[in-house]
């Protein structure tokens, strides 16, 4: 069929034969959830009630929603929405999540009830309606769209949109972190899974993605307050803040690290010896039974000094070792950090200077005071309790605020670029004047510096301080969180360290095989987005250079953006 047959047939307001059959399929996908799922009403958070669904059902009603909205598009009445939109193509990944989603609900069904008789009808009538939306939306016709880039909308438009997308991400993010149950988890993980794939795939988020490069200020200071406001969605859950600080903890490390890595192209496999340098700065210097250094600053004082041991660290390791490259500076980088353990295990006193209490670490670090304000206090602000967790949460959005502002303004800047020159090739980049070593070792020393910050408010968060902390596996996961989330940006960054520290939390109701679930489903996204999550456009091109449509946006936008600049100046 041609491009002009099918966008005939899409006008056509005679509805086609996949049409109906996919219209057929979504209604009763919705009439399934308003019947009872099963008959126990323990599985899947009970999905028992007639014409009251429950969470699951819901999920599925959603899904239901947006497929009605692409059928819409179909009909030809909304023109311009309908140019900007791929529907056909987000029907079929929409169906093809509805009918994954609705084979797991009936397998948990079978294997927690136990047994298929448990299984109430309407879980049945969904599965067959997500089956028969996959056979008519894989029978449609896709057609090209517009460049999102030509397509201008007012500005308050597209700031409602931004703030719209914030608050999804908000409710979306407390609901998925209050789930205890790992069956609930991995089922609203798919159905999040499967909802952005089906609106990227319609082209959906390449138009977000333009506006929010229009709108870089008022979505970053958006994105600050939906992270401000999560504690507030919790209800005092120290159990949830306590995730969620570790998360945050970990992204802001990470950031440290994705200067090294993703800008800079150093592969550092001994990255979270820096992380525990910090902190075993701080467990020294605070208030402990077991702090074997009498000084006791001023916290601002021992993160500054934390931070600077761990760059003075950095450009120790950085200045013998960055005359090589690759692989030989991956197994340096390693062997750094397995003689870091080695050398606070045995800082005791009998092998060593009595530092660091060798294994048994620095337990008893008190909590954290700054003036009158405890960190260990329960405070209420608003009528909503917030532990101490969340007061570390709050004290390391501040920390990660910072962080993100140096990474930005080092990535636009002269020394960024240089970063980036050396890490595409760094033989042409000396021969154009780039101070090679000298960027590389500021590298090294600036993330170390960046994640001395971060262990030195982990080592109060976490209480206690001990080797078995900081191995080679947690390098590992820093690293495999910058290259999942995307090298060289802060949001592919962020998105990564989320999704390595909560799934692994969520998954562990299948006990032994969760990191090989885990191994799989890194293994998968690698296959399919190698990029990442969230890449830069750089990242974007180096592994699709054949998409010459692509290259082609990118340089539209970029000449706009340069045009935009000019025009204030």
């Amino acid at each position: 069929m041609t491009t002009t047959q099918s966008r005939a047939a899409v006008s056509n307001p005679r509805p086609s034969s996949q049409w109906l059959l996919t219209l057929v399929g979504v209604v009763l996908l919705v009439v399934g959830c308003l019947l009872p799922w099963a008959f126990v009403p323990a599985i899947l958070g009970n999905v028992t009630v007639l014409l009251y669904p429950g969470a699951m059902q819901i999920l599925m009603i959603i899904v239901g929603a947006i497929a009605v909205f692409f059928l819409l598009l179909r009909t030809g009445r909304f023109a311009a929405a309908d140019r900007l939109l791929d529907s056909a193509r987000g029907l079929r990944a929409l169906s093809v999540t509805a009918a994954a989603f609705m084979v797991l609900a009936v397998v948990i069904i079978a294997m927690q009830a136990p047994g298929l008789a448990n299984a109430d009808p309407g879980v049945y009538v969904s599965l067959v309606g997500a089956l028969l939306m996959v056979a008519g939306s894989f029978r449609m016709p896709s057609d090209p769209k517009v460049d999102p880039i030509t397509v201008h909308l007012p500005s308050w438009v597209e700031i409602v949109v931004i703030v719209v997308m914030l608050a999804i991400a908000l409710f979306g993010a407390a609901y998925a972190l209050g789930q205890e149950d790992g069956t609930i988890f991995s089922l609203f993980l798919l159905f999040l899974a499967g909802s952005v794939v089906a609106l990227a795939r319609a082209g959906l988020f390449s138009w977000i993605g333009v506006i929010a490069q229009r709108n870089r200020r008022v979505i970053t200071l958006g994105a600050f307050a939906v992270a401000f406001l999560f504690p507030f969605t919790q209800n005092g859950s120290d159990a949830n803040m306590s995730i969620a600080t570790q998360v945050l903890i970990f992204a802001t490390t990470a950031l440290g690290l994705n200067i090294v890595v993703g800008l800079a192209g150093l592969l550092d496999l001994g990255y979270i010896a820096f992380l525990g340098a910090g902190a075993y700065v701080s467990a020294m210097m605070s208030h402990s039974a077991f702090a074997t250094i009498g000084w006791k600053p001023p916290f601002i004082v021992v993160v500054v000094i934390a931070a600077c041991v761990s760059s003075i660290l950095g450009l120790i390791i950085g200045s013998p070792t960055l005359r090589v490259s690759g692989d030989y500076l991956a197994i340096v980088t390693l062997a750094f950090g397995e003689i870091f353990r080695l050398t606070v295990n045995n800082l005791d006193g009998n092998n060593g200077p009595d530092l660091t209490n060798g294994p048994n670490g620095i337990p008893g670090i008190p909590e954290l005071e700054i003036g009158s304000f405890n960190f260990g206090d329960t405070h209420t602000l608003l009528g909503i309790p917030l532990g101490r967790f969340a007061n570390y949460y709050f004290l390391m959005l501040v920390v990660a605020a910072i962080i993100i502002t140096i990474f930005t303004r080092l990535n636009n800047s002269r020394i960024g670029r240089g970063w980036v020159a050396i890490r595409e090739d760094e033989k042409a980049a000396e021969a154009m004047g780039v101070n090679v070593f000298g960027l590389k070792l500021f590298a090294f020393a600036g993330g170390a510096f960046l994640a001395g910050m971060a262990g030195s408010i982990k080592a109060h968060q976490d209480v206690s301080v001990t080797p078995d902390q900081y191995i080679f596996l947690e390098s590992a996961f820093l690293l495999a969180a910058i290259v999942l989330g995307g090298m060289g940006t802060v949001a592919g960054v962020l998105v990564g360290a989320t999704v390595l520290k909560l799934l692994p939390e969520k998954l562990r109701f299948v006990a032994d095989y969760r990191l090989l679930t885990f191994g799989l489903l890194l293994v998968l996204m690698m296959r399919f987005r190698p990029e990442g999550l969230v890449p830069s456009r750089r990242r974007a091109l180096e592994f699709h250079e054949d998409d010459t449509k692509l290259a082609e946006r990118i340089e539209e936008a970029h000449l706009e953006g340069m045009t935009k600049t000019e025009g204030r100046a």
